[in-house]
Protein backbone atom coordinates (compact mmCIF):
# COMPACT_ATOMS: atom_id res chain seq x y z
CA UNK A 1 0.00 0.00 0.00
CA UNK A 2 3.04 2.45 0.78
CA UNK A 3 4.22 2.13 -2.61
CA UNK A 4 0.42 3.27 -4.12
CA UNK A 5 0.43 6.20 -2.24
CA UNK A 6 3.85 7.56 -2.64
CA UNK A 7 3.15 6.73 -6.62
CA UNK A 8 -0.17 8.81 -6.29
CA UNK A 9 1.19 11.86 -4.16
CA UNK A 10 4.73 11.73 -6.37
CA UNK A 11 6.62 10.63 -3.71
CA UNK A 12 6.01 12.86 -0.67
CA UNK A 13 2.45 11.42 0.58
CA UNK A 14 -0.26 12.83 1.48
CA UNK A 15 -1.01 15.78 3.53
CA UNK A 16 -3.21 14.36 6.04
CA UNK A 17 -4.12 10.71 6.66
CA UNK A 18 -7.60 9.47 8.50
CA UNK A 19 -6.95 6.28 10.75
CA UNK A 20 -10.85 5.52 11.13
CA UNK A 21 -10.80 1.56 11.85
CA UNK A 22 -9.68 2.15 15.64
CA UNK A 23 -9.67 -1.57 16.93
CA UNK A 24 -12.46 -2.46 14.27
CA UNK A 25 -11.11 -3.92 11.08
CA UNK A 26 -12.31 -3.99 7.62
CA UNK A 27 -14.30 -6.92 7.00
CA UNK A 28 -14.10 -8.20 10.27
CA UNK A 29 -16.60 -10.85 11.86
CA UNK A 30 -19.09 -9.76 14.34
CA UNK A 31 -17.02 -12.76 16.67
CA UNK A 32 -13.70 -11.16 15.49
CA UNK A 33 -14.86 -7.52 17.05
CA UNK A 34 -16.01 -8.72 19.74
CA UNK A 35 -12.88 -10.92 20.29
CA UNK A 36 -10.83 -7.39 19.69
CA UNK A 37 -12.81 -5.51 21.83
CA UNK A 38 -12.44 -8.43 24.92
CA UNK A 39 -8.39 -8.35 24.06
CA UNK A 40 -8.17 -4.94 24.53
CA UNK A 41 -10.06 -4.98 28.11
CA UNK A 42 -8.13 -7.90 29.14
CA UNK A 43 -4.95 -6.72 28.15
CA UNK A 44 -5.17 -3.11 27.77
CA UNK A 45 -2.97 -3.49 24.41
CA UNK A 46 -4.50 -2.75 21.00
CA UNK A 47 -2.94 -3.91 17.88
CA UNK A 48 -1.54 -0.67 15.98
CA UNK A 49 -1.50 -1.61 12.49
CA UNK A 50 -3.54 1.42 10.97
CA UNK A 51 -2.17 3.77 13.05
CA UNK A 52 1.73 3.08 12.14
CA UNK A 53 0.16 2.76 8.52
CA UNK A 54 -1.05 5.93 8.99
CA UNK A 55 1.96 7.82 10.40
CA UNK A 56 4.33 6.22 7.66
CA UNK A 57 1.85 7.50 4.98
CA UNK A 58 1.80 11.03 5.71
CA UNK A 59 4.02 13.19 4.37
CA UNK A 60 6.60 15.07 6.65
CA UNK A 61 4.67 18.17 8.35
CA UNK A 62 1.29 16.16 7.72
CA UNK A 63 -1.78 15.60 9.97
CA UNK A 64 -2.64 12.18 11.18
CA UNK A 65 -6.13 12.12 11.97
CA UNK A 66 -7.77 9.40 13.89
CA UNK A 67 -11.35 9.56 14.92
CA UNK A 68 -11.27 5.81 15.79
CA UNK A 69 -12.58 3.72 18.54
CA UNK A 70 -9.65 3.06 20.84
CA UNK A 71 -10.72 1.80 24.36
CA UNK A 72 -7.28 1.12 25.08
CA UNK A 73 -3.52 1.47 25.42
CA UNK A 74 -2.14 1.48 21.78
CA UNK A 75 1.03 0.34 21.50
CA UNK A 76 3.78 0.22 19.71
CA UNK A 77 3.56 3.02 17.95
CA UNK A 78 5.89 4.15 15.01
CA UNK A 79 6.49 7.19 17.70
CA UNK A 80 10.39 8.05 16.02
CA UNK A 81 8.27 8.44 12.65
CA UNK A 82 5.81 10.64 14.03
CA UNK A 83 8.21 12.97 15.38
CA UNK A 84 10.85 12.76 12.65
CA UNK A 85 8.15 13.56 10.25
CA UNK A 86 6.81 16.31 12.58
CA UNK A 87 3.40 15.33 11.93
CA UNK A 88 0.26 16.83 14.08
CA UNK A 89 -1.71 13.85 15.38
CA UNK A 90 -5.85 14.85 15.74
CA UNK A 91 -7.75 12.67 18.05
CA UNK A 92 -11.15 12.45 19.32
CA UNK A 93 -15.10 11.76 19.38
CA UNK A 94 -17.82 13.89 19.78
CA UNK A 95 -18.34 15.82 23.01
CA UNK A 96 -21.56 13.93 23.78
CA UNK A 97 -21.39 15.92 26.96
CA UNK A 98 -21.22 19.10 25.59
CA UNK A 99 -23.86 17.96 22.65
CA UNK A 100 -26.32 15.81 25.02
CA UNK A 101 -28.23 17.89 26.75
CA UNK A 102 -29.30 20.62 24.20
CA UNK A 103 -29.90 17.77 21.55
CA UNK A 104 -31.97 16.38 23.81
CA UNK A 105 -34.03 19.08 24.92
CA UNK A 106 -34.48 19.75 20.79
CA UNK A 107 -36.26 15.96 20.67
CA UNK A 108 -38.39 16.15 23.47
CA UNK A 109 -39.16 19.61 21.98
CA UNK A 110 -40.06 18.07 18.63
CA UNK A 111 -38.19 20.34 17.21
CA UNK A 112 -35.59 16.94 15.60
CA UNK A 113 -36.65 14.06 14.48
CA UNK A 114 -32.90 11.88 14.78
CA UNK A 115 -34.96 8.59 13.11
CA UNK A 116 -35.76 11.13 9.88
CA UNK A 117 -31.94 10.87 9.24
CA UNK A 118 -31.82 6.89 9.08
CA UNK A 119 -32.16 5.28 5.80
CA UNK A 120 -31.32 1.54 6.59
CA UNK A 121 -31.88 -0.25 10.04
CA UNK A 122 -29.67 -3.82 9.73
CA UNK A 123 -28.37 -6.31 11.94
CA UNK A 124 -24.63 -5.62 12.76
CA UNK A 125 -23.31 -8.47 11.23
CA UNK A 126 -25.13 -6.82 7.78
CA UNK A 127 -22.20 -3.86 8.48
CA UNK A 128 -19.74 -4.68 5.85
CA UNK A 129 -22.70 -5.17 3.18
CA UNK A 130 -24.17 -1.55 3.95
CA UNK A 131 -20.57 0.12 4.69
CA UNK A 132 -19.56 -0.80 0.74
CA UNK A 133 -22.95 0.19 -0.44
CA UNK A 134 -22.56 3.83 1.89
CA UNK A 135 -18.86 3.88 0.44
CA UNK A 136 -20.20 3.46 -3.36
CA UNK A 137 -23.58 5.58 -2.94
CA UNK A 138 -25.69 2.80 -3.34
CA UNK A 139 -29.20 2.25 -2.75
CA UNK A 140 -29.62 5.97 -1.39
CA UNK A 141 -27.38 4.61 1.92
CA UNK A 142 -26.63 7.83 3.93
CA UNK A 143 -26.99 6.54 7.68
CA UNK A 144 -27.35 3.29 9.06
CA UNK A 145 -28.71 2.09 12.94
CA UNK A 146 -27.26 -1.20 13.30
CA UNK A 147 -28.40 -3.41 16.06
CA UNK A 148 -26.31 -5.94 17.65
CA UNK A 149 -27.65 -9.31 18.54
CA UNK A 150 -30.81 -8.69 16.13
CA UNK A 151 -33.15 -11.53 14.67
Amino acid sequence: MQEQILAMTKGTGPDAVIEAVGLESHGATTAQSVASVVMGAVTSFERPFALNQAILACRPGGTVSMPGVFVAQVGPIALGALMQKGLTLRTGQTHMLRYMRPLLDLILAGRLRPDSIITHRAKLEDGPELYEAFRAKREGCIKVMMTPHAG
